[in-house]
């Protein structure tokens, strides 16, 4: 048996003392699909599908076994007191929709007011895909990254804006192609202070959807 293979009995193992099904439950799951799809799983081009679907989902859900608390643990608080905005934006995420189980493509503004001390950048892009990497709604997870990091840093305000595509809307439904969901979520002094709020819409301003906010 390789170390890969051990590897993977101790996940089976792992994952049926907590309650979670096996890796083989969920190759089977996959099978089950397929043929309630019509095809046969057995045949060539599918004999390898279930075990390509399910490390595809390993990777699409992989921010359950992260802890994004965790991640904005390590501070700096040797900064001059600088106290202007931190802002990230663009970051690129893809998600997955709790109702359908389809794709959220999109991007994140992630901004925050220092009080006593920052966070390496990088790992205000991990929250994001940490979070996205979950079965969402778009709503939830713009609370979610907001919420973690003003708990965390105690900032004087953290601003997200999330915009995205959902393909439950552009491949099913009502089958709308190019529509774009933005969300926001204002804390501290991003939602009590105008001026504040403005500056980072403004900062943002390629994002199509953001300018819509700035009168807010």
């Amino acid at each position: 048996m390789t170390s890969s293979d051990v590897a993977q009995v101790d996940k089976g193992v792992r994952a049926e003392a907590s309650g979670r099904p096996t890796r083989a439950e969920a190759e089977q799951a996959v099978e089950t699909l397929i043929r309630w799809a019509g095809d046969n799983p057995l045949r060539e081009g599918l004999l390898a599908t279930p075990k390509r679907v399910v490390n595809a989902y390993e990777s699409f859900f992989s921010g359950y076994g992260q802890d994004p608390v965790e991640l904005l643990q390590r501070t700096f608080e040797e900064i001059d007191g600088y106290d202007e905005m931190v802002l990230l934006r663009d970051i690129r995420f893809e998600s997955h929709c709790e109702h359908h189980m389809l794709p959220i493509i999109g991007r994140a503004h992630v901004a925050y007011l220092p009080k006593k001390r920052v966070v390496g950048i990088s790992k205000l892009a991990r929250v994001v895909e940490t979070y996205a990497r979950r079965l969402q709604i778009q709503e939830k997870m713009t609370a979610q990254i907001a919420n973690s990091i003003n708990e965390v840093l105690e900032p004087q305000g953290v601003a997200v804006v999330i915009e995205a595509e959902h393909q439950c809307m552009t491949t099913r439904g009502v089958h709308k192609p190019g529509v774009a969901m933005v969300t926001s979520r204002m804390l501290g002094r991003f939602r009590s202070d105008a001026r504040s709020r403005r500056e980072f819409l403004s900062l943002i301003g390629s994002a199509s959807g953001a300018r819509g906010l700035q009168g807010a």
